[in-house]
């Protein structure tokens, strides 16, 4: 049996849950949707159907999922309008980039908390979420947050301390692979490739790299192995980017993303120092 869900905060990740979860085989009836903003509740009221409401507390009343999916300086705020419409058979699954397990249980000591990350391409079924409980978050807890969050994509629990590298590896991964995406796309059109043929070569070139890598049993390495001869034209690109400090950039684009990660958590917390 699903179980009902509310979704507080209908940005693009509110959104993005709200439909997955219909698509999942969610009723409207089973869900509810808040957000501060009227004119975004009448928006995703009428692309879902699914009754929206500007007041959090009454959204969450009665359901089994409360997703926090505001913004993490939001949190505080939106905890302490939700706090005595909540009961400990209630589980909070929280999508909030960096705010830790420990400031919710302070603000909800009774109340199982889920802390997960997931990524923008939930919103085609094929989003990586991973997350991992608090201390009264027991099995069945776990058991209903995972069912909502894989709704969207794949999951994985992990500890906690981990998630902030998650944040930068696959909550801002896809930024890479677009970025990516547009740089190889200007490239090619610097080269003599219509626009139109340059995006298209570029898209379905790493839909299909990504398709194998996630489908093979060879490693990343083994991969690109196989596609570098000697000598090539692949060797030569592979080179130029490794002089160009690729790996280098990648690694402190990662560090950067977790450390920014950690930083909105403590902000949301009130133990920032800026």
């Amino acid at each position: 049996m699903k179980p009902t869900v509310a979704i507080l905060g209908a940005g693009a990740m509110g959104e993005t849950f709200s439909v997955g979860l219909l698509r999942a085989g969610w009723e409207t009836s089973d869900l509810s949707i808040a957000d501060r903003r009227p004119e975004r509740i009448r928006e995703v009221e009428f692309l879902t159907g699914i009754t929206a409401t500007l007041d959090a507390a009454e959204a969450a009343a009665g359901k089994r999922v409360i997703v926090v999916a505001v913004k993490p300086k939001d949190v505080p705020g939106l905890i302490e309008s939700i706090r005595e419409a909540l009961t400990p058979d209630q589980v909070i699954v929280s999508i909030a980039a960096g705010v830790t397990i420990d400031s919710y249980e302070k603000a909800l000591p009774d109340i199982p908390i889920v802390r997960s990350m997931p990524n923008t391409p939930a919103a085609i079924d094929e989003g990586m979420t991973a997350y991992c409980g608090g201390a009264h978050a027991d099995a069945e807890a776990i058991s209903d947050a995972a069912a909502v969050l894989g709704a969207v994509g794949e999951t994985i629990e992990l500890s906690e301390d981990l998630l902030d590298a998650v944040t930068a590896v696959s909550g801002t991964g896809p930024a890479y692979v677009f970025l990516l995406a547009e740089a190889m796309t200007e490239a090619a059109i610097r080269e003599g490739l219509p626009h139109y043929a340059a995006e298209r070569l570029v898209h379905q070139t790493l839909r299909g790299a990504g398709m194998l890598l996630a489908g093979s049993e060879k490693s990343a390495f083994r991969l690109r192995g196989n596609v570098t001869s000697p000598g090539g034209t692949t060797a030569a690109a592979i080179y130029a980017l490794e002089e160009g400090g690729f790996r280098t950039l990648m690694e402190d684009a990662i560090r950067a993303a977790a450390r920014r990660s950690r930083e909105l958590g403590k902000r949301a917390s009130g133990d920032s120092t800026e």
